[in-house]
Order: C-alpha cells, then structure tokens, then sequence
C-alpha cells in the first residue's frame, strides 16, 4: 500500500473527520466565549469595583527606557482568560451532562434480553407446566 492511500484511508475514516469538525467548532466557540468575557461579562465587573478596565491591569517590572519597552506582567489579561476558560469548561460540563443524560434514558428505555440461561429456564418451566395441565 503507497504512503499516499494509507493516509488517505486514515484521513478519511469517520473519526478523523469528527475530530476535525470539533476542532473548528471549539474554535470558533472559544472567540465567541473571549468577546462574550472580554466584551460583556468583564466591563460590568470592572464598573462594580471601581471603573477598571481587566485588560490595562498590569505590574511593571522595568520602565520603558529609550526605545525599549517596559517590561510588564500582564495579570488583568490572565483574569480574563480564567474567566474564558471557566465558561468554556462550564458549557463543556453541560453539554457531557446532558449527552450522559440522553443515553441513561435511552439505556433505561431499552430491558436488557434475557440470557441463555434465563431462556433455558423458562423453556424447562413452560415444558412442566404443559405436562402437568
């Protein structure tokens, strides 16, 4: 078998795909989550302690001199990026949840069928009743 078909085989089986189908939808799912905290959720918690804005919170470490730039931990922006990964791994939980959910009912829907030894035993009890009536 050639490189080129074996990676093909392997490009194409179904699992491949959905890995790569939910790889652009987290993508995507996380820029929307970013804007949703850095845009709606952090400035009205911002306005609540005292008009701060998350994203200017730093610590410098060095000034800027001459051309260079000060040197700065960037904390605010790491606040922000707690909070994305606090939704993100919140949604993630929900959708689990509720896909763990929808299968307990579809297991509990669905009796398990007898075993072997549970047909043998009706069978054997069937027999006696119709030899004793």
């Amino acid at each position: 078998m050639s490189f080129f078909k074996e990676f093909k085989d392997f490009a194409m089986r179904g699992n491949v795909v959905d890995l790569a189908v939910g790889i652009i939808i987290g993508a995507a799912f996380g820029k929307i989550v970013s804007s949703l905290v850095a845009d709606i959720i952090m400035p009205p918690i911002g306005l609540l302690v005292g008009g701060v804005d998350f994203s200017d919170l730093t610590i410098t470490l060095k000034e800027a001199i001459g051309t260079a730039p000060a040197v700065t931990l960037n904390y605010g922006k790491f606040l922000q990026t707690v909070v994305d990964f606090t939704i993100v791994a919140f949604a993630i939980f929900l959708v689990v949840k509720t896909m763990n959910s929808f299968k307990r009912q579809k297991d509990a829907a669905v009796p398990p069928a007898p075993s072997n030894q549970e047909v043998l035993l009706a069978e054997i009890r069937d027999l006696l009743k119709k030899k004793s009536a």
